[in-house]
């Protein structure tokens, strides 16, 4: 018995069924259907949540899963991406990475996961938007993560000149929402250290759309 429940428990690390009705329902694009999907985490997850209005104004297809890392999307990145067929693919990543919610922390092998994503992406000729990891001060929820920041300023420095090299688009959330004292995220966007509120998805917005348009 305990090891059938580990095994069904491996066999959904990804969490292929979070999204696998709305997919379906989903089905292929229309003729002429010009699809945004955005893969990310509890952050892409709660835009939904808290400006589905935003997403339902531009016909935008949210695809987070809270507490997700690099190493899950990947796994899933087929059934919540490529099977869908969109024209633009927005990719946000690295919090939960960085937070060690799947194993220690390793910058080498969520790049990769990254470049794997971007890779498979530009193959079924779907168009990249690569984001930052936003700011966090801290994670509530993993406190022996002290170095978070240095971690983040550093992925993002390597993916900003891996999507430079590429050229690929790259937003960079991080800047726009960084406090004054460079530790964090600026307490205005953010209910605690790591989730925007509101007025952070009112930043993020401002800077993704034409990104996208510019794409499409």
């Amino acid at each position: 018995m305990s090891s059938t429940l580990s095994a069904q428990n491996h066999a959904d690390f990804a969490n292929y069924r979070r999204y696998a009705a709305e997919n379906a329902k989903l089905g292929k694009p229309a003729k002429g259907e010009k699809r945004v999907v955005f893969m990310g985490n509890s952050i892409t997850e709660g835009w939904v949540m808290t400006h589905p209005e935003f997403f339902k104004k531009h016909g935008y297809i949210g695809r987070g899963i809270g507490g997700q890392t690099s190493y899950q999307f990947l796994l899933r990145f087929r059934e919540d991406v490529l099977n869908l067929q969109p024209k633009v693919l927005v990719l946000n990543y690295g919090t939960n990475d960085i937070a060690e919610n799947t194993g220690p922390y390793n910058e080498d092998i969520t790049f990769g996961n990254i470049v794997s994503m971007v890779e498979l992406a530009r193959y079924h000729k779907i168009k990249v938007i690569l984001t930052s990891t936003l700011p966090a001060r801290n994670f509530g929820w993993r406190p022996s993560v002290t170095d978070g920041m240095q971690k983040i300023r550093s992925l993002n420095a390597r993916v900003k000149a891996y999507a430079k090299a590429n050229k690929i688009q790259y937003v960079d959330y991080f800047g726009a929402m960084l406090a004054e004292d460079g530790e964090g995220m600026d307490s205005r966007l953010t209910p605690e250290t790591v989730h925007p509120n509101g007025a952070g998805y009112v930043v993020m917005e401002a800077l993704i759309v034409p990104a996208i348009n510019k794409e499409l």
